[in-house]
C-alpha cells in the first residue's frame, strides 16, 4: 500500500463500504448512528448506567481524582476502542442491525479530535502551568476541593465549594496587592498566580471550539445527515507505518468476526445478539410409510433444511401487492452453548473454521449428526432488520430425527431498539433564574457551552491522555457488559413499542407455515405418511396467532 507522500492527509475510509450507512440501503442507519453518537457526547459518564437492561449492565469505575474523571463520550470511545481493537481482546458478539465498524470508526474519530485539542492544551499547560507549577497546583487543588464538595449529597457542602472558589479568587487578588516580596522573586510569585488564569482563558477558547465540533457531529448523526468518521492515522502511508497497518488489520478482523456464522446460547439470556426467545412452536410426529408394506425413502435432516431454505427465499413474494416482507437474511447458524453467567466467549478454530466461518461440510455434519447430548447445534435462521436497525426479528428453525420421530422446531427472537439515552440530541445548556424586577417570575438564560470547571478538567486531563492506562486509573472508566456486543448490550425490549411488537408477532405465522409446507413436501416425496404432521401443523397455525409473547427461555420447573 505504499504511495507517494502528500502534504495533505487523506480523509477516507479504507474498508470496502461507505463510511456511514446509506439511508434505506442496509436498513441499519438509525441504530448505528445512535450508538456512534455516544462517542461525541459531553454528558456525565454516569448516564451510561441509565441504559442498563435486565441482562446487561455497564458499570462506571471511579478513579482516584474526580477532577480527572471522563465524560460519557471520552469514556465510551476509549472503552469501545480498547474492547473492539485491543491486541488481546476477547471474542465479541455479533451486532445485528448495526454496522459495528462504523461505530468503532466514529469512536476513533472522536478520540482523534480530542487528541488534537489535548495537544494544544498540553502546550498551554506547559507554558502557563509547568513554568509556574506552584500556582497551577494551588488552583488545581481549589478546583478539586470544589468538585468534591459539589458532588456531595449535602447541598450546603456543594454551595460551600462555590463559595470556596470565590474566596480563592479574593485571596489571589489580596496576594497580588499585599505581597511583601519585591524584585525577581516578587514578579515570579505574582506571575505564579496570574499565569494559570491567562492559560485558563486560552484553554477555554480551545475547548469551546472542539465542543462545538463534537456537538455538531452528535447532532448530525441523530439528525439523519450522517457525518463521516475521519481517521487518517488508519491509512498506512509507507511500509514502515506499522501502527496504521495494525489498526487496519484490526478493523478488518472486527468486520470478519461480526459476520461469523457462530452464535452463543446463554440459557435464559437467549442467543446473544439476537435477543431472548419469546415464542417456540414444535412439530414432532412419528415417521410412518405412506403405504403399508413399503419403506420410507431415506433422507436426512439436511435435506429438509435445504427445502425449507429454498422456500424461505420466496418470503418477500406474495399474491397481493401490499409491500409485505422486506428481503430477509437467511443463514445457517452453528449455535454453541455457554453458561448464563459466562463473562467471555471463545470462537473455535481449526481446519473446519475459515475466517470465523464454519465451513459448509461441517455445518451439514452438525445438522445431520449432532442432535443429541453435548456439542454445537445447527439452526436455520431467517432474519428481518426493520425500523432502520432498531428492530431485529430472527426466526430459528431446527430439524432433528431421533429413532422414528421427526421434530421441526421454530423459535422467535426479537432484539428491540437501542436505549433512548443514545437517541437524545444535544440541548443547549440553560438554567432558570429570577427576573430582575419581577422576582416572582423565572427566565431562562443561556450558559456557556464549556464552563470554568470543565475547562480546568480538560486541561488537567490533557497531559495524561498520552498515557491512557494511567488516566483510566486516576480518572476512572466505563466497564462494558460481558460478553460484549455493541448492539445487544444496550437494547431495550421491543414489547413496549406497539408497532414493533406487532411486527415481531406478525412475522411468526407466515414463517411457520412456510417451514411446515416445505417440510411436508419433502416428507411426501420420500414416502412418509403426512396425515399426522398436517394435523399437528394446523394446530400450531392456530397457536402461533396467540397475541402474547412469552419468556420461552425461562422454564418454570
Amino acid at each position: 500500500m505504499g504511495a507517494a507522500v502528500t502534504t495533505e492527509e487523506p480523509f477516507f475510509d479504507f474498508l470496502p463500504r461507505p463510511q456511514v450507512p446509506l439511508q434505506g440501503g442496509a436498513g441499519q442507519t438509525a441504530a448505528t448512528q445512535a450508538l456512534a453518537s455516544a462517542a461525541y457526547r459531553d454528558s456525565p459518564v454516569q448516564d451510561i448506567l441509565k441504559a442498563n437492561s435486565e441482562w446487561h449492565e455497564s458499570t462506571v469505575t471511579k478513579g482516584r481524582l474526580s477532577l480527572l474523571e471522563p465524560n460519557l463520550g471520552e469514556a465510551f470511545a476509549r472503552a469501545v476502542q480498547s474492547r473492539m481493537l485491543g491486541a488481546t481482546r476477547k471474542g465479541i458478539i455479533q451486532s445485528f442491525g448495526t454496522e459495528p465498524g462504523t461505530i468503532v470508526e466514529h469512536c476513533l474519530a472522536s478520540i482523534r479530535i480530542r487528541k488534537e485539542r489535548d495537544t494544544k492544551l498540553t502546550l498551554v499547560m506547559a507554558v502557563f502551568g509547568l513554568l509556574f507549577l506552584p500556582g497551577m497546583l494551588l488552583w488545581l487543588a481549589v478546583f478539586q476541593l470544589r468538585r468534591t464538595l459539589a458532588g456531595a449529597k449535602d447541598r450546603r457542602a456543594g454551595a460551600l465549594g462555590t463559595v470556596l472558589l470565590g474566596a480563592a479568587g479574593v485571596l489571589a487578588v489580596l496576594f497580588l496587592i499585599k505581597l511583601p516580596f519585591t524584585g525577581l522573586l516578587g514578579l515570579y510569585l505574582r506571575a505564579m498566580i496570574v499565569a494559570p488564569i491567562i492559560g485558563w482563558y486560552w484553554a477555554k477558547v480551545i475547548c469551546e471550539k472542539t465542543a462545538r465540533d463534537l456537538r455538531s457531529r452528535w447532532d448530525s448523526l441523530l439528525g439523519g445527515g450522517g457525518v463521516g468518521a475521519k481517521i487518517p492515522e488508519a491509512v498506512p502511508k509507507s511500509a514502515a507505518a506499522g501502527s496504521a497497518e495494525q489498526l487496519r488489520q484490526s478493523l478488518v478482523k472486527l468486520a470478519a468476526e461480526d459476520q461469523s456464522n457462530i452464535v452463543f446460547y446463554a440459557g435464559p439470556k437467549g442467543i446473544l445478539g439476537m435477543g431472548t426467545r419469546w415464542g417456540s412452536w414444535q412439530l414432532a410426529e412419528e415417521l410412518e410409510p405412506k403405504e403399508a408394506g413399503k419403506e420410507i425413502h431415506g433422507f436426512r435432516s439436511w435435506d429438509v433444511i435445504r427445502a425449507i431454505q429454498d422456500r424461505l427465499q420466496l418470503l418477500e413474494r406474495g399474491p397481493l401487492h401490499t409491500g409485505g416482507f422486506p428481503t430477509p437474511s437467511i443463514r445457517n447458524w452453528v449455535v454453541s452453548p455457554i453458561g448464563e453467567g459466562a463473562k467471555e466467549v471463545s470462537r473455535p478454530s481449526g481446519q473446519d473454521i475459515d475466517n470465523f466461518q464454519v465451513r459448509q461440510h461441517e455445518i451439514q455434519r452438525i445438522c445431520n449428526e449432532q442432535q443429541f447430548s453435548s456439542g454445537n447445534r445447527h439452526y436455520l435462521g431467517v432474519q428481518f432488520t426493520l425500523w432502520d436497525g432498531q428492530l431485529v426479528i430472527t426466526m430459528m428453525v431446527t430439524v432433528t430425527v431421533l429413532h422414528e420421530t421427526l421434530r421441526i422446531e421454530v423459535t422467535g427472537h426479537a432484539l428491540g431498539p437501542v436505549h433512548a439515552l443514545f437517541t437524545t440530541k444535544p440541548a443547549p445548556k440553560t438554567k432558570e433564574v429570577d427576573k430582575a424586577f419581577k422576582f416572582w417570575e423565572k427566565k431562562t438564560v443561556q450558559l456557556p457551552l464549556v464552563d470554568a470547571s470543565e475547562v480546568v478538567r480538560l486541561a488537567a486531563r490533557a497531559p495524561l491522555t498520552w498515557f491512557p492506562p494511567v488516566l483510566d486509573h486516576l480518572g476512572g472508566r466505563i466497564a462494558l457488559p460481558e460478553p460484549f456486543g455493541l448492539r445487544h448490550a444496550w437494547a431495550d425490549k421491543p414489547w413496549r413499542h406497539r408497532f414493533m411488537a406487532d411486527d415481531a408477532m406478525r412475522a411468526a405465522t407466515p414463517v411457520l407455515r412456510v417451514v411446515h409446507s416445505a417440510a411436508m413436501k419433502v416428507l411426501d416425496e420420500h414416502g412418509v405418511n403426512t396425515d399426522r404432521f398436517t394435523n399437528r401443523s394446523m394446530i400450531l397455525s392456530g397457536m402461533v396467532q396467540d397475541p402474547a409473547p412469552r419468556k420461552a427461555d425461562v422454564y418454570d420447573a
